[in-house]
């Protein structure tokens, strides 16, 4: 009967797949389950990222483009269809990360099911906040194809402005899954809303240059990075950029990446309660 020789063991295991904190696949995981349930409500989701910024848009475009000619050396359609694009990546990042984060970890219980997957909370929030910055990034067009019909005459830079959108939503976010993880109730969102989204909006140099404000309110500005969007957009649909845009893009990642961080913290301190 033949006999099969076997190797002496040489004590040595085999490598091992060193695991990275973020693993590929479970952020694509995630994402893939948020594009299948997105596919359920995706109507009602472009109509409120998309339809509201637009009435800003044709309400101050419109009412007061008729009373005013030039901002800023532009057309005041031109100026407020290029700022709106900043409201489009607000709705459809902050306040999407904010009460969906919630209700799933609240009320669903969809974050406990995926955590008890091989999914991190490093890869859970990353796979939200880049799902919800490429929504972002897609959605804060809409005004821009607004303007185009009203005579918005854009430069070929304006292929950037979905960069720009994404690096925007991803920061803000970030920064809902941070407030989510934050609050002890739906309803403190109210707080958020009137006290630092909505005053952010209207200091952001959308409706009107912030060239007409106070001293105080300009340099308050330049900590806003809803402003640093509206700036790199308009620069990019007009292509006049400058060395400066470079402090934008930076006070851009900076924002999305201390963001990022504490959603991480926040979110890995709730779900352990």
């Amino acid at each position: 009967m033949a006999t099969t020789e076997v190797a002496p063991p040489t004590g040595k295991r085999p490598p091992r797949r060193r695991l990275k904190r973020i693993e590929r696949a479970a952020v694509v995981g995630v994402m893939t389950r948020e594009v299948i349930n997105f596919r359920s409500f995706w109507r009602s989701a472009t109509f409120s990222s998309t339809v509201e910024p637009t009435v800003y848009l044709l309400a101050f475009g419109l009412g007061l483009g008729a009373v005013l000619d030039k901002v800023d050396g532009f057309d005041y359609i031109d100026f407020v269809s290029t700022g709106v694009v900043a409201t489009a990546v607000l709705f459809s990042s902050a306040f999407s990360a904010m009460f969906g984060t919630f209700v799933k970890r609240e009320f669903q219980r969809t974050y406990d099911a995926i955590l008890a997957a091989p999914v991190d909370v490093e890869e859970l929030v990353t796979a939200e906040t880049l799902w919800l910055a490429l929504r972002a990034g897609v959605f804060g067009c809409a005004p821009l194809l607004v303007g185009v019909f009203f005579g918005l005459d854009p430069s070929i830079t304006v292929v950037l402005v979905p960069l720009i959108a994404f690096l925007t939503g991803f920061g803000f976010a970030a920064l809902g899954v941070l407030l989510a993880a934050t609050v002890k109730s739906i309803d403190s969102f109210s707080y958020v809303t009137s006290g630092l989204l909505t005053p952010m909006l209207l200091v952001a140099g959308t409706f009107f240059p912030i060239s007409q404000l106070p001293e105080w309110a300009r340099v308050l500005s330049q900590f806003n990075p809803l402003h640093h969007c509206v700036e790199l957009v308009r620069a990019a649909t007009f292509g006049t950029f400058e060395a400066s845009d470079l402090l934008r893009v930076g006070a851009l990642v900076l924002f999305a990446a201390v963001c990022w961080t504490l959603a991480v913290r926040r979110t890995k301190a709730r779900v352990v309660q």
